[in-house]
């Protein structure tokens, strides 16, 4: 059934499909034509060709991402390789440059070394000193041990930890092995000043084994004889082996007690001081 409105009676939708199907029956009746005489139409020919833009292929962008992590690799095995070189130059060189030093700032040795330390260990034999000082250091002489005087402590007695020990005069290794030393020259029980006893923590009966379970306010009984004195623990603490103010004389009576510490190990001195009681 044909349309018979008018143009103006159409609407612009229907007006527009109109062309566009004159336009489609025109091109199409153009291909036809052309094609009965012969010519051919090329893609090319309707539309513009694109711009030749080189494209890279997938297979070359990986070789190149390859190329430059073996370049980077290399790099940084470079940059290792010298400062490992560079280190061990300049660690030669310090080490070459502190021998020099030591060569020519090396002291000599004085005849006899004395040094003072709280009673404990015996010291290093000398077997275990070097070659060049075991002909110049030689053993302090024995000190002669006097005969106890009246007065003189000979026995200690510390409830808490289970100590009831003799005590001998002298602190040297010898007269620790038979009990509690008294540091020679130190007061007396009762005395005004200070009385220093030593005694072994784990060998030769381990007298002060317990020591550092004392507690502040504990008990030491000291005897003269038959005399008892009664000490109370007043300080506790642990110092250096060379730490000999602990020995220093004191205007009260007092008493100090010295042993090894820790347990075993013996690198320092557990001392208690305890003050007499009236």
């Amino acid at each position: 059934m044909s349309d018979k409105r008018t143009v103006d009676e159409l609407s612009i939708e229907e007006l527009e499909r109109i062309l566009l199907l004159k336009k489609m029956e025109a091109r199409a009746k153009q291909r036809e034509r052309l094609a009965l005489e012969g010519r051919v139409l090329l893609r090319s020919e309707l539309e513009p060709e694109p711009l030749p833009f080189p494209q890279a292929k997938p297979k070359t962008i990986k070789r190149w991402q390859e190329n430059l992590l073996l370049s980077l690799e290399i790099l940084a095995l470079i940059g290792l390789l010298t400062v490992v070189v560079l280190s061990f130059i300049n660690l030669h060189s310090l080490n070459k440059e502190v021998a020099q030093v030591l060569g020519a700032q090396e002291p000599t040795p004085t005849p006899l070394i004395d040094v003072v330390i709280l009673p404990g260990r015996p010291p290093q034999p000398s077997s275990d000193l070097p070659p060049r000082y075991r002909d110049v250091v030689k053993p302090v002489p024995p000190v002669v041990i006097p005969t106890p005087k009246p007065g003189a402590p000979t026995r200690i007695v510390i409830p808490k930890i289970g100590v009831d020990a003799p005590i001998v005069e002298g602190d040297g290794w010898e007269e620790l092995k038979r009990g509690v030393g008294h540091h020679i020259g130190s007061a007396n029980p009762g005395e005004r000043g200070n009385m220093v006893l030593s005694g072994h923590n784990d060998i030769f009966g381990e007298v002060f084994k317990n020591l550092d379970k004392l507690d502040l306010g504990d008990e030491i009984i000291v005897y003269a004889g038959e005399v008892p004195y009664r000490y109370i623990v007043k300080a506790k603490k642990v110092v250096e082996p060379t730490d000999v103010s602990v020995m220093a004389p004191t205007t009260t009576p007092v008493v100090t007690l010295i042993t090894c510490y820790p347990y075993r190990i013996d690198t320092h001195r557990l001392v208690i001081v305890g003050e007499l009681s009236q």
